[in-house]
């Protein structure tokens, strides 16, 4: 008797590890499932040389490191990066040619959960494709966004949309302090002079002065009367503080009004607090609007249109990898309180009769991730989209950020509105960036030589850029330009 209970004992034994080690037998803890891949899977036109997608599952989620490498995207593209966070996996792709259609791939089992004896993620194929360059058409507008404008600045407009795409305009930036240094070094040996000059309004707080007014319009209509473009930016200084004494303590730089670690001061001023009924920073905007509003209308008197760029670079870091914020403090509220700041200022000059004004927005935009929209004040308000780029010797990137520019304001001119460090204008244009006008920044040490080692464009960069026949200089513009 006690044999056959042991004997049966162990074929239930037997029957029980069977069925425990059955592949039928469902495991408890099923894979993980994708819920959302942004941008989503399909996704075509694609603009520039990079693009970061974003996998959403519906638990935590792991990549192994001997996993990643089984990460794959085909045509040439590498993967740039791979990061797990919770629920999220981000992949990040570079080297992307324009017109091709490409595949993301994530064999199956590349994706897994943090739980014990799950069953293994499925294959996860993506496809997309890029936009061709070619394709990519503009109808810019006719008439520029102040009604009634100056003549002379409707005869600007319209040969700037004569040339574009055809011709590019050089431009110089002037150092700060109101003058022609940077526009007569080139010329000194080069023997020509660029297009464009640039003036920036960023001593308003101090002008007039021994050192600084804005009044004195003998650099201005110096360059004006030889037949010359005249462009202006405006680096708005404010108060560090609402209890700041001392008139020197003015600053662009967004913090807490003392100085930061480069010995600048930075500021306290909330944009959102201009539109509050007896705040400092509403007195300070309207002291400073009415100001700048008497010194551009010197210029208007004389006839001299302006291509005015204002409260540039808003958004700073706000969308890039960093996620730092903004740079100056007319960003530091976001997109929506900058859009009713730059609609502000642009109602106040149309107000007050301003009508020699051909407005510049900044547009920040890198890629489908790094993009500024948000912060666009609409087109009712913006006659030229600029882009500024600094220290790339990428000839493509450069035309894919012109590209990608053109695609988002398709009804814009495209123009690089500052530039440093990168390639001279002819290769630029040879590389398909066809910008408008390009504005290398100023040096603050110019020193009379031509083998001075210039910041942002030395004068082998001017030489280069002048040799080119779609580079145009000031001798080169309409005899008829103005009125």
């Amino acid at each position: 008797m006690k044999r056959h209970f042991f004997s049966l004992m162990i074929v239930l034994a037997l029957f029980f590890v069977a069925s425990c080690q059955d592949p039928n037998v469902e495991s408890s803890e099923p894979a993980p499932q994708m819920l959302n891949c942004d941008p989503a899977d399909g996704v075509q036109d694609v603009i520039g040389s990079s693009i970061s997608f974003k996998l959403t599952f519906d638990q935590n989620i792991r990549v192994l490191s001997d996993k990643r490498a089984n990460v794959s995207i085909d045509n040439g593209a590498s993967i740039a990066k791979i990061n797990t966070y919770l629920a999220e996996l981000t992949i990040d792709i570079n080297e992307l040619q324009e017109g091709q259609t490409y595949t993301l791939l994530l064999p199956k089992g590349t994706v897994s959960g943090f739980k014990p004896l799950q069953e293994e993620c499925e294959e996860i194929r993506i496809t997309f494709s890029t936009k061709s360059f070619e394709s990519i058409s503009q109808n810019i507008t006719p008439n520029l966004v102040t009604a009634n404008p100056h003549p002379n600045a409707q005869r600007l407009y319209d040969y700037f949309r004569e040339i574009y795409g055809k011709k590019s305009l050089s431009g110089a930036i002037a150092r700060v302090n109101w003058n022609l240094d940077e526009v007569n070094w080139v010329n000194q040996w080069t023997g020509k002079k660029p297009a464009m000059a640039t003036f920036d309004y960023i001593h308003l707080p101090f002008s007039p002065a021994n050192w600084i007014d804005y009044g004195d319009l003998s650099p201005v209509t110096e360059f004006f009367n030889e037949g010359g473009i005249i462009s202006a930016c405006w680096h708005w200084n404010v108060p560090a503080t609402s209890a700041a004494a001392d008139a020197s303590n003015v600053t662009c730089t967004p913090g807490d009004g003392s100085m930061n670690d480069k010995g600048d001061w930075t500021t306290t001023f909330r944009p959102k607090n201009i539109f509050v009924d007896g705040t400092w920073e509403q007195k300070t905007v309207e002291a400073d609007l009415k100001k700048i509003t008497d010194y551009l209308k010197l210029l208007q008197t004389q006839g001299i249109p302006v291509v005015w760029r204002p409260l540039h670079e808003a958004a700073g870091n706000t969308y890039t990898q960093w996620k730092s914020g903004a740079w100056f403090w007319w960003g530091v509220d976001g997109g929506e309180v900058y859009v009713k700041l730059w609609r502000y200022v642009f109602d106040y000059f149309k107000e007050a009769g301003l009508n020699n004004l051909i407005w510049v927005w900044t547009c920040q935009a890198s890629n489908a991730d790094d993009n500024d929209a948000p912060f666009y004040p609409g087109d009712e308000y913006v006659d030229i989209i600029g882009k500024d780029i600094y220290n790339t010797s990428s000839v493509s990137a450069i035309r894919d950020n012109f590209e990608l520019v053109k695609a988002l304001y398709p009804t814009k001119m495209v123009t690089l509105s500052e530039n440093g460090g990168v390639p001279n204008m002819a290769a630029q244009w040879d590389g398909g960036a066809h910008w408008l006008y390009s504005m290398p920044w100023y040096d603050y040490g110019l020193d009379g030589t031509e083998g001075y080692n210039h910041g942002s464009a030395n004068i082998a960069w001017w030489k280069a850029s002048f040799a080119h026949d779609s580079i145009i200089t000031l001798d080169e513009l309409p005899a008829n330009l103005y009125q």
